[in-house]
């Protein structure tokens, strides 16, 4: 394996003033400290987060002037329009925006573009609809924060604007309207920026009512977790308290979802929620349209909700269909293609592969090969692409150093899309991996693990497994703890289970554990009884057919030093 282990320092002076004031194990206060958690009140609501410790909503930049107008328009009756994203995040904020709507009795509708017919964001054919229906109203969730001309265009024609986004503004600009409410903007100072759009939804929703909507804490936690932003601050505070509130839902969508997803009876987490619904309500998005993801949200009945979920599960399994035969067959393309051996970007494209499905494939295969990678599909000489990066190469400073053969592109640091025409790949290929060659000599692109501390076997004990869980739930910004143990010697011949898992057991001759590694078997064929060796894990329960034990769930291995 080739991960850098990059172990966190530790800070004695730190941990002790955490313990002697919140009464917390040694490392527990390290993991807060390695989270940048190191002020003892700021601590504490890490570690019991309540409902009641929420922000004030008002301390958003224009909060007010969006809800003013809002309650203007409720008192004219006037047409009000919810205009959402497509993702997991746009259909939650979507939903919540619309309940509270409904539950005031505002006369509203709802309007999710069609990913591959309008593409992301707020849409100038709107007006069309708006002037069509007297819709004087349109408030954005998840989107609207880089409609400049879109916004300008509703003016003109006296349709009013409210922006409740929680992207970056482009080179710091907001568009004119109403009410921009983003707590990304250069001049809002909200202690937690990085909520996400159905978080921003919430507040939005606080602002107007004057309370939190706790009964829509579980579509809330849906979107938070799905959007993978930081599980601190307030997003950590909706999932602690949402997750719960999802597990025991009364709501026929959500309880339909989650019948499909064979959850019922189970404790949510944040990864059944990542990992087990929020696919089936992305696939609507990524297949057709989201409508009927809302829809399901919406939903009163239990019977046209488990219609909706079985509906999403077939496109779901279509979804995971076109992926495997996007990610095969651009792996076969790598496979024959030499020179991409020698390359720190991954390029490849082909004719009609799905769009809906093209990040997913960068995703897997730069967790593949440890590299940025860019999945372009062409279709009539136009080339649509996703791409995912890894620690140190920044995906949007690297497009716009090619921007001169792009046609557009867009996102963050680690995700990015673009645009280009079909005949400008292959000197997109060699731009990009030059500017990669450069990055590559100043910084180390290889994989990185992050370690939180070096524990002994003596320390991995059933009493700090459960001391530690006090951090979650886990998520992005909160990452499970990873420990790293060295000079272990392997006490017993290395087992290669289902699946690629490996499992044997390590000693430093006083303590013997269990380690299991999912999919890593493959990774382990030269691992023998008798070697030492440095194991990074994160504590998991062997609980199978026996009391409860302590396992290493492992990371990484290496021989030791």
């Amino acid at each position: 394996m080739s991960k850098k282990w990059r172990l966190k320092k530790p800070d004695p002076e730190r941990q002790a003033f955490l313990v002697k004031n919140l009464h917390i194990h040694p490392v527990v206060a390290q993991l807060l400290i390695n989270r940048n958690v190191i002020d003892p009140v700021e601590a504490g609501i890490f570690l019991a987060p309540e409902l009641n410790q929420l922000l004030d909503p008002f301390l958003l930049k224009d909060m007010d002037l969006a809800v003013a107008r809002l309650k203007l328009a409720r008192e004219r009756g006037e047409n009000v329009l919810v205009y959402g994203d497509y993702d997991v995040d746009g259909v939650t904020a979507t939903a919540v925006t619309y309940r509270m709507l409904r539950r005031l009795g505002v006369r509203a509708r709802t309007y999710i573009p069609h990913r591959m017919e309008e593409g992301y964001g707020l849409n100038a054919d709107i007006i069309t609809l708006a002037k069509a229906e007297t819709i004087s109203l349109i408030i954005t969730v998840d989107c609207g924060i880089t409609a400049f001309d879109e916004a300008e265009a509703l003016g003109r024609e006296g349709i009013d604007l409210i922006i409740l986004d929680h992207h970056e503004p482009e080179g710091g600009r907001i568009p004119r309207a109403t009410a921009v409410v983003d707590p990304k903007r250069p001049d809002c100072n909200y202690q937690c920026p990085q909520l996400a759009g159905v978080g921003l939804a919430a507040k939005f929703v606080q602002a107007v009512t004057g309370v939190f909507p706790e009964e829509d804490l579980d579509i809330i936690t849906l979107g938070t977790v799905a959007d993978v932003v930081a599980l601190t601050g307030e997003n950590r505070i909706f999932v602690r308290a949402g997750l719960p509130s999802l597990t025991k839902t009364i709501k026929p969508g959500l309880r339909a979802l989650i019948d499909v997803a064979r959850l019922t009876g189970k404790e949510m987490t944040p990864f059944s929620v990542g990992f087990g619904l929020g696919p089936r309500l992305n696939a609507a998005g990524r297949m057709g349209s989201a409508n009927t993801s809302l829809d399901l949200l919406l939903s009163d009945d239990s019977g046209n909700a488990m219609a909706l979920a079985q509906a999403l599960e077939s496109l779901n399994r279509e979804r995971q269909k076109l992926q495997a035969e996007v990610v095969d067959e651009a792996m076969e393309i790598i496979k024959q293609d030499s020179a991409y051996a020698e390359e720190t970007v991954i390029v490849v494209f082909k004719e009609g592969w799905h769009k809906g499905v093209l990040g997913i494939a960068a995703s897997k295969i730069t967790d593949k090969f440890g590299r940025p990678s860019v999945v372009i599909s062409t279709q009539e000489g136009v080339g649509v692409g996703s791409a995912r990066s890894v620690p140190g190469f920044y995906l949007n400073e690297a497009f716009a150093h090619c921007a001169c053969l792009l046609e557009s592109f867009g996102g963050h640091q680690r995700a990015a899309g673009l645009k280009l025409h079909q005949k400008n790949i292959a000197d997109f290929r060699l731009k990009v991996n030059l500017f990669a060659k450069d990055i590559a000599a100043t910084q180390d692109l290889k994989p990185v693990l992050d370690i939180d501390a070096e524990l002994s076997l003596s320390l991995a004990t059933m009493d700090i497994v459960h001391t530690v869980e006090a951090l979650a739930p886990y998520g992005e910004g909160n990452p499970v703890p990873v420990f790293a143990t060295r000079r272990l010697m392997v006490k017993s011949r290395p087992q290669v289970m289902g699946k690629d898992t490996i499992k044997f057991w390590v000693t430093d001759g006083r303590v013997s554990l269990s380690v299991v590694g999912f999919g890593m078997g493959s990774d382990c064929s030269e691992l023998r009884m008798g070697h030492a060796v440095d194991i990074a894990y994160t504590l998991g329960i062997d609980d199978w057919n026996k009391a409860p034990q302590v396992q290493l769930m492992l990371k990484d291995i290496r021989a030791a030093k």
